[in-house]
């Protein structure tokens, strides 16, 4: 990962602690939220070990950016501005109003945003909740909605979204959510022993929480930039910056307190183009284009910034020179990556040559802790040329299994081949020795000797990475070849996000588990008629497809079904089974034919070994 040297870098600048630690008023104690049942859903004493010195375990730059990150307990940003840091992966901000405080960003868990707002009534009185503001639609900034209004609390209480954010925030969950849970237990390292040698940081924040997902939708919607709302006699001016970090996303500032919220755009590292559990590749390109534009559209009117991660910024000129070299750096990521596959690089030769220019590499709030110049010109290239390089030989290779045998036998042989390795790792070469460590143990899972030998390398690579995610990543893959497979510790299905779930999005949700092959022979319609929705969806099981449409047609279905979205949620839930309540006309039978051919997702799918 093509990086300024560690020792290159202003250690002696201690600004950022500065800012970490001002406006202190007082932390949680313990540190610890727990479930209602007793489980521990977030324990942020556990990274206590992070008040030492650097171990060799560890990259001195992640190291200062995990003490940093570890910082815990309500700070006053400015005057009637408050935030709750520490307490999840992301910040809760607490804007104070004429009868009570406004929430912005209510963490991943109800039970964490629960503690947060407890923390924050401790130290401010028992102020009520007057509005909530999401500023975008990823979960580490919705999901405890209901830990600051719960059910049956705050009907009349206004909830701010920008435009489109349910839909977002609910689909990225639908289609691709099981794999992509999966692929967070190694992005965020929750697994791990959180020790000078294991997990001791992601970047953006610890780690995430594993407590109760919950969403409240929207009543709210920003739809244009310049738009103004005034919530409990608090002026907002909000910038709409779609396709940015998030598909919907706002900055927003408070001018009558001169602060300025710039969401999850402009925080302290270097942001993800793609994350490494999965996403939509991002757009680099508008993402600078928006910073640019805050920096004119807020103008003089803040004097301090703060994010939904890390600390504040104080001072309109250092908040503007931030922004600016954040612009910069998007920017600069966008068009080299876009200059050199023109000249005909792919993606990982790109990703080996470029070099931020040093005004970058030695800005900390451009480091590469969460997202990376490696991953992220990669995804750049992704998002304009796709997974193919242009080369006939990368066009139709063998799956990883097969490619393995291959590669083994090549080597002379398992034994061999892990000599081989282990001169590679001795060497220091350890990408390669990862690589062919790798194929022995896919040709040969059974093979304790290679998983080990690769699970030691996975060590040594991790506790070398600057980046947060790709040390989690590392150690994470290492635990689970010696450990097996571990488990999926952030649950994004509930019943409220289910509720949240446009129609059409929940059809999909079945779609896209139907077993394509189990169905080719099957050929039937089913129209389900929506009552409070006064809305018909015909759904066509035709060549192992499940497709579907609005649609007016009242004949042509071998069973037509009439209900209601929660009694949908109900058939769902069921697979089919138990109609009661519900009105059914035609054959009963085509409802179990379908869930016949629908399966489940593997929520803990093998990714070390096949």
């Amino acid at each position: 990962m093509s990086a300024a040297p560690t020792s290159d870098l202003p250690f002696d600048d201690t600004t950022d602690f500065a800012n970490a630690d001002r406006g202190f008023i007082g932390a949680l104690v313990p540190a610890v939220v727990r479930t209602d049942d007793g489980r521990v859903i977030w324990d942020n004493d556990a990274y206590g070990f992070l008040k030492g010195e650097c171990p060799e375990t560890a990259n001195p730059s992640l190291w200062r950016q995990a003490q940093l990150c570890a910082r815990q307990g309500l700070y006053e940003v400015t005057e009637g501005i408050y935030q709750v840091r520490g307490l999840d992966l992301s910040n809760m901000t607490l804007v104070e109003g004429e009868s009570g405080v406004i929430v912005i960003d209510p963490l991943i868990s109800a039970e964490c945003a629960a503690a947060a707002l407890a923390l924050y009534r401790e130290h401010r009185g028992e102020r009520r909740v007057t509005g909530l503001i999401y500023t975008h639609s990823h979960g580490d900034h919705f999901g405890g909605a209901r830990g600051v209004l719960p059910h049956g609390s705050g009907k009349d209480v206004p909830i701010v979204a920008p435009e489109g954010f349910l839909e977002h925030a609910v689909s990225e969950n639908v289609y691709a959510g099981p794999a992509m849970s999966r692929r967070a237990v190694f992005m965020y390292g929750d697994s791990l022993p959180k020790a000078p040698d294991g997990q001791i940081s992601a970047g953006l924040g610890m780690t995430t929480s594993t407590g109760t997902l919950t969403l409240i939708p929207p009543t709210v919607d920003i739809t244009r930039t310049g738009q103004e709302e005034v919530i409990d006699g608090v002026r907002i001016i909000f910038q709409l910056t779609p396709g940015t970090e998030a598909p919907a996303e706002m900055n927003f500032s408070f001018p009558d307190r001169r602060a300025l919220c710039l969401a999850e755009n402009a925080t302290h590292n270097m942001h993800n183009i793609l994350t490494l559990r999965g996403a939509v590749v991002r757009d680099a390109r508008i993402w600078s284009r928006y910073l640019d534009e805050a920096i004119d559209f807020f103008g003089d009117t803040y004097d301090v910034a703060f994010a939904s991660h890390h600390w504040p910024t104080w001072g309109r000129d250092d908040v503007v020179k931030m922004l600016a070299e954040q612009r910069d750096l998007y920017a600069y990521l966008h068009d080299q990556t876009l200059r050199m596959l023109n000249q005909g690089l792919t993606g990982p030769e790109i990703a080996e040559e470029f070099q931020l220019p040093p005004a970058l590499e030695k800005a900390w709030h451009a480091r590469g802790y969460y997202g990376s110049v490696s991953h992220n010109v990669k995804a750049i290239y992704q998002r304009y040329l796709g997974w193919f390089d242009g080369n006939a030989a990368h066009l139709w290779e063998h799956p990883p299994v097969e490619l393995a045998q291959r590669y083994v036998e090549l080597a002379g042989g398992a034994d061999e081949a892990l000599t081989k390795a282990r001169a590679y790792a001795d060497d220091g070469d350890l990408r390669f020795a990862a690589t062919l460590l790798n194929h022995i143990v896919f040709a040969d899972p059974g093979n304790a000797d290679a998983k080990e030998t690769l699970a030691g390398v996975y060590d040594r690579l991790g506790r070398g990475a600057e980046n947060g995610t790709w040390r989690n990543f590392y150690l994470t893959a290492a635990q689970e070849l010696r450990q097996g497979t571990g488990r999926v510790t952030l649950d994004m299905s509930n019943p409220e996000m289910a509720m949240a779930l446009t129609t059409d999005q929940l059809i999909d949700s079945i779609a896209v588990n139907v077993d394509g092959p189990r169905a080719w022979d099957e050929s039937f319609v089913i129209d389900l008629v929506l009552t409070d929705e006064e809305s018909r969806h015909r759904l066509h099981l035709h060549n192992g497809a499940l497709t579907h449409r609005e649609s007016q047609a009242v004949s042509g279905a071998g069973l037509t079904l009439t209900l209601t979205k929660p009694q949908l949620l109900g058939v769902l839930a069921g697979a089919g089974k138990g109609l009661d309540g519900i009105t059914a006309e035609g054959d009963p039978e085509l409802l179990k034919r379908l869930f016949a051919v629908v399966t489940k997702p593997d929520p803990s799918f093998a990714i070390v070994t096949p």
